[in-house]
């Protein structure tokens, strides 16, 4: 049998915090079950939220009081690995048979990082993905992930790993993913244009890979209650746009635009061979005597005891 059925859940976090985003997530169950999704991909930073316009209160050279009261705040929304919310997503990826790939705000010591955690009906928690490299401002308050967390794990749909928003830029980043076999690539986002759009079908034609990109909707400044600078503050802060795409880079299912839901659909994972008849990017197309990379998967520490 080489169906299967995929999904993206585009949801945004709630305002209130992790707890009623967890709530919104659970209340999809029925819907994951009906549609007897096996994979499901939620949004990047979907528990722990994206705060999209915040400046954490800092300038080149100043951080103000009110900045480090905006981190203390967002810190206490992010979420321990493993902890209460990792529960209950094992669990929800129990009763539904589906793997879960979601987007979180992940604490560790006094540091945050913006990671992609894996969980399968089995096992639970089984694989998490720390973002390398977070873009612009966002290194402001995330760590950066080192090589340790670059899985690519085996499902029924096939093997999946994760790259998160503008990591799917980074060349390099995808090649290890390739190598390391990937047949589902997921793609947890908060990027919203129709720009993405290229991008994701660019790296499934590359790659050869079915990809499920998975992101946040969220309503405009103005129906959540605020106002953001050099924003319409009636345009949705976030529009969605969540996609599926096969591995000759054509779209099979959304893009899903201006509202919450469950986008579905069904791949078959022997058009993979198919479509890498005439490119396969580690493979037959590949030129080692020309090209290598080197990848440290090694996980990094600042301090060493030995004895």
């Amino acid at each position: 049998m080489t169906l299967s059925t995929v999904a993206a859940l585009q949801l945004g976090s709630h305002p209130d915090g992790k707890q009623p985003t967890l709530e919104a997530i659970l209340a999809y169950e029925a819907e994951i079950k009906a549609a007897g999704a096996q994979l499901v991909v939620m949004p990047e930073a979907l528990l722990g939220g994206y705060p999209k316009g915040e400046i954490f209160g800092t300038y080149m050279g100043y951080r103000l009081p009110e900045g480090r009261q905006a981190f203390e705040r967002y810190f206490a929304n992010a979420i321990d690995v493993p902890g209460a919310e990792t529960a209950e997503l094992a669990a929800l990826a129990q009763r539904t048979g589906a793997h879960l790939v979601v987007g979180v705000i992940e604490r560790s010591g006094s540091s945050l990082f913006c990671s992609a955690l894996f969980f399968s009906p089995e096992q639970g928690l089984v694989a998490n993905h720390r973002k390398l490299m977070p873009t612009g401002s966002e290194r402001l308050i995330w760590g950066q992930g080192d090589g340790s967390t670059l899985p690519v794990i085996d499902t029924p749909v096939g093997k999946i790993g994760a790259a998160i928003c503008w990591e799917n830029h980074m060349p390099l980043l995808r090649t290890a993913m390739y190598a390391k076999g990937i047949e589902v690539w997921c793609a947890p986002t908060v990027d919203e244009r129709d720009n993405w759009q290229i991008s994701m079908r660019h790296i499934a034609q590359e790659g050869r890979c079915f990809l499920v990109s998975a992101c946040q909707y969220q309503p405009s400044p103005r129906d959540l209650g605020t106002s953001l600078p050099h924003w319409d503050d009636d345009r949705p802060l976030m529009q969605g746009n969540s996609v599926i795409i096969g591995p000759m880079g054509e779209v099979i299912a959304g893009p899903l635009k201006h509202g919450p839901g469950l986008l579905v659909a069904q791949i078959d994972s022997a058009e993979l061979v198919k479509a890498r008849y005439d490119f396969d990017v580690v493979g037959h197309y590949s030129r080692p005597d020309v090209f290598t990379l080197l990848v440290d998967e090694r996980a990094k520490s600042s301090v060493k005891f030995q004895r």
